[in-house]
Order: C-alpha cells, then sequence, then structure tokens
C-alpha cells in the first residue's frame, strides 16, 4: 500500500502547479519545466484522486451489504461495484507505484550503438550488417536520425564493426534493452549441404552523454596520432589523421580514423568516450544500488546471450522474458520491434514493482 500522505503530496503538486501555470507571472524557461512537470502528473492525478477515495468508496458499499434492511437487488448492486471497485483500486495503486518509480535520468537521452561481429566469422558479419539495418529501418519508421562515426566493413557486404549516434525522443529508453549477445541460426548462402550455422553479433546500446554529463580532466588522456590504415594495410591518408584516445584511469582506449581531418577524428572519438565513462560511472552505481537485486533484464551485460534469431523456423526469441514471436522477417523490418520492446519494458516494470513490496 502506498502511504496516502505521498499521493496526497502529488495532488497539492498538481493543484498548485496549474495555478502557478494560470497566474501568466512565470517567465518562460519556468513555464516550461514547470509545464513538463504538470503535463506528467496530469496523467495519474485521476487515478490518484480515484485511490484517495477508495476508502470511502468501499466503506459506503460495505454498508448496504451490512444492512439487515438491504433488498437483494441493492444487494447483488453492491456486490458488484465493491468488485470492481477493488479491481480499480489494484489498477490505480500499480500505475501509481509505477509512475513513483526512481526516473532514469539517462532514459531521455539520445543514445550511442556499437554493434560488433561474434563469433562465426563471414556469416556474423553478415549478421552484424543485417541489425544494423534493422536499427536503420526502426529510426526511420520513428523518424530518429541516424548518424554514422565509424564503421568497419568486411567482404561480401558484411560488417566487422559499426558505431552509429541515433537521435531523437527518449532514444535511450527505446533501445536500452538491446544490449547483449544476439545469436544467429540459419543456412549461410556459401553453405552446400543445408547445414544450419549458429554465429553471433554484440550490440551495446550507451546513452550519449554531454559534458554537463560527465567532466573529463584533460590531464587524464594520453593522445596518440597516427596514419590512416584502410583494407590490407593500404594507406588512406597521407597525414596522421587518425586518432586514438586512452583514459588513463579506466585504461579505455577509443581509436578512430573515418575522417580526413584529426580534429573531427578526435571529436568523435571524445564523443564515443565519454558516453562509455558515462555508462560505466552508471552501471557502479546501479550495482551499489542493486547489490540484493537480481534483474532478468536490463543488466546490460555484453557477454549476456539475450536473443535468438532462427531463420528456419522463422521465429525471433528473447530470452530474458521467454518471448517468441514467430515473425521473424517482419522484426527484421522494424515492423513489430515496438511488440518486444513493450513486453521487455513491462517486464523490467513488473521487477522493479517487485523490489517496492
Amino acid at each position: 500500500m502506498i502511504p496516502f500522505k505521498t499521493i496526497e503530496d502529488l495532488i497539492s503538486k498538481h493543484s498548485l502547479l496549474e495555478k502557478d501555470l494560470s497566474s501568466g507571472k512565470i517567465d518562460k524557461k519556468l513555464f516550461a519545466e514547470k509545464s513538463k512537470e504538470y503535463a506528467d502528473l496530469n496523467e495519474i492525478i485521476h487515478n490518484a484522486k480515484k485511490y484517495i477515495s477508495y476508502e470511502k468508496d468501499r466503506s459506503e458499499l460495505q454498508k448496504i451489504l451490512d444492512d439487515k434492511n438491504s433488498d437483494i437487488e441493492l444487494i447483488k448492486m453492491a456486490e458488484l461495484e465493491l468488485s470492481n471497485l477493488k479491481l480499480e483500486n489494484q489498477n490505480n495503486e500499480k500505475k501509481l507505484k509505477l509512475f513513483l518509480l526512481p526516473k532514469d535520468e539517462a532514459d531521455k537521452k539520445d543514445a550511442i550503438i556499437e554493434i560488433r561481429a561474434g563469433t562465426g566469422g563471414l556469416e556474423a558479419s553478415l549478421f552484424a550488417s543485417d541489425l544494423f539495418k534493422m536499427y536503420e529501418k526502426v529510426s526511420h519508421k520513428k523518424k530518429w536520425i541516424v548518424e554514422l562515426i565509424s564503421i568497419s566493413r568486411s567482404e561480401a557486404g558484411g560488417l566487422k564493426e559499426v558505431i552509429a549516434s541515433i537521435k531523437g525522443n527518449n532514444i535511450y529508453s527505446s533501445l536500452k534493452y538491446e544490449s547483449g549477445v544476439h545469436r544467429v541460426q540459419r543456412v549461410p548462402d556459401t553453405e552446400t549441404q543445408g547445414r544450419v550455422h549458429t554465429s553471433a553479433a554484440t550490440v551495446a546500446v550507451l546513452p550519449e552523454a554531454e559534458e554537463v554529463d560527465l567532466k573529463i580532466n584533460e590531464s587524464d588522456l594520453r593522445i596518440d596520432v597516427f596514419r590512416a590504415g584502410g583494407p590490407g594495410g593500404q594507406s588512406v591518408n597521407t597525414t596522421d589523421s587518425a586518432v586514438r584516445i586512452t583514459h588513463i584511469p579506466t585504461g579505455l582506449s577509443v581509436s578512430q580514423q573515418d575522417e580526413k581531418s584529426q580534429h573531427k577524428n578526435k571529436s568523435k572519438g571524445m564523443k564515443i568516450l565519454r558516453s562509455r565513462l558515462y555508462e560505466l560511472e552508471r552501471s557502479r552505481l546501479d550495482k551499489e544500488r542493486s547489490k540484493d537485486r537480481k534483474s532478468k533484464i536490463g543488466s546490460g551485460d555484453r557477454s549476456e546471450r539475450i536473443r535468438t534469431y532462427n531463420f528456419p523456423q522463422g521465429r525471433v526469441t528473447d530470452h530474458r522474458i521467454n518471448l517468441t514471436l514467430h515473425k521473424l522477417e517482419e522484426f527484421l523490418e522494424g515492423e513489430i520491434f515496438d511488440e518486444m520492446t513493450e513486453a521487455l519494458t513491462l517486464q523490467a516494470q513488473e521487477e522493479s514493482l517487485n523490489t517496492l513490496n
């Protein structure tokens, strides 16, 4: 049960915000902040008021049931109404608990997605390419902006590694459950015996950190410049434009050579490094907060096998929530991506709610 004082404070806050916003005496910046806060509260204010009035409404119905002079029809109506009221109260309580859960400050951020071919040789690189195309299609449908940061191609159109920035509304919250090992089972084009091969690719989704999120001391960085090299060792540039940035305290290192300009490569490298350091700090804090909590999803462990794409059976299975969708082609086209994301988000919310009970 949620303390009444907590709910009353929400209702009071909603009322005060409503009064402030209608006064016309708030500056533009504060008006925008308070409008957002008011809009968020507005979504659950009805649930809050009904939750507060539940005990009074239940008591009145109980009086009818306890009254020996109540006729049978009235008693039946009261029993039905009481049953519905209890269900409504359970629903209101769940919605309010979800609203009161601590918000992940990174959820509203843009994201950096890193995809790397894993075990499986050439087939793994082709699968890495398929995954990136899937995220591009999802982004296109949602009108998100995909900006390529770096890409390393393999033979036959595959990808050894790709790093991209995805911008839009609430990107990180939409993609954060994609981190982990994605496994594919299919018959490669080069397979003459028709045997199914298994290969894998790893996906890492990081909230894109801004300078205000994380301060990096210049003295903690070692920056090396070198000549960019292309496939087979050939030179792609005659100047030392490639950059390797190492964060000395953590040992994290980022190399960037896609641009011809050393300045641009450094800028891209810093964007990746900042996001990796930000995620490293978030993970450390999360482990401290949840030492006793075992979560099936949302751990972001890149070594964890999270999903299997089985082509012969036309299915995609998420192992964290045991959800199988027999619509593999539609999933890879980005058509039913939300179905998977919503199921994962719901499970994560349920796990968070269980920690409150």
